[in-house]
């Protein structure tokens, strides 16, 4: 589980459960609302400069998303939290961004298989009350993109291979042909920093 910088622990997950299946709780660096990760579900991140004239918070990072899930006849919608919908008011993707000075960060989720029951019972925190005054995440219905696939009578290969079509298609879309390895020293960092700060609790349970 992974929940926004400003949130309460207590207030948006199920301690217990968590705890008794094994599953770790962490903060992020941005803002926005509790989700549910397994290897079912993909997460995507842009990473850029600043652009000058577009609002960093505009949302527009998404219409590429949208483009790739329309070619695999997934008609998703975009609505006004920067999420991404199915026909019927399921929602698929949440989004959150950190914005400094000169660069911007977006990234969210896309539910193709997950385990749904588990996504349920971990965001839901114990007798449902609010303990802590903290950023809060609004409840959605949910549903697995390969669930309507599967439902609509399309493909619904294994997440796998869905993943790296949404890579390949991605690719497609920015005309990306070479791929940027991190260096050994990025590594040393990217460690340093999960080791110091997103995996002490004096982060993750700050709140």
């Amino acid at each position: 589980v992974i929940i926004g910088s400003n949130q309460a622990v207590v207030n948006e997950v199920d301690m217990d459960f968590c705890i008794e299946h094994d599953i770790r709780i962490v903060r992020r660096l941005s803002g926005g609302g509790a989700v549910y990760h397994d290897k079912g579900n993909l997460n995507y991140c842009f990473i850029h400069n600043q652009r000058a004239g577009q609002s960093p918070l505009s949302g527009g990072f998404l219409l590429p998303v949208m483009d790739v899930l329309k070619s695999f006849q997934v008609p998703v919608q975009m609505w006004k939290r920067k999420d991404l919908w199915l026909p019927g008011g399921y929602k698929i993707s949440g989004t959150a961004s950190h914005v400094s000075r000169k660069r911007e960060l977006h990234h969210g989720t896309l539910l193709y298989d997950a385990d749904i029951e588990k996504l349920h019972r971990a965001l839901t925190p114990e007798n449902g009350r609010i303990h802590k005054r903290a950023t809060a995440s609004v409840p959605s219905p949910v549903k697995n993109i390969r669930t309507y696939l599967h439902e609509n009578g399309l493909e619904y290969p294994p997440s796998d291979i869905f993943f790296d079509l949404f890579t390949k298609e991605m690719k497609k879309y920015y005309s990306i042909t070479d791929l940027q390895m991190l260096e050994n020293h990025d590594v040393e960092y990217v460690e340093t920093l999960r080791k110091n700060k997103y995996s002490r609790r004096e982060w993750n349970h700050k709140l």
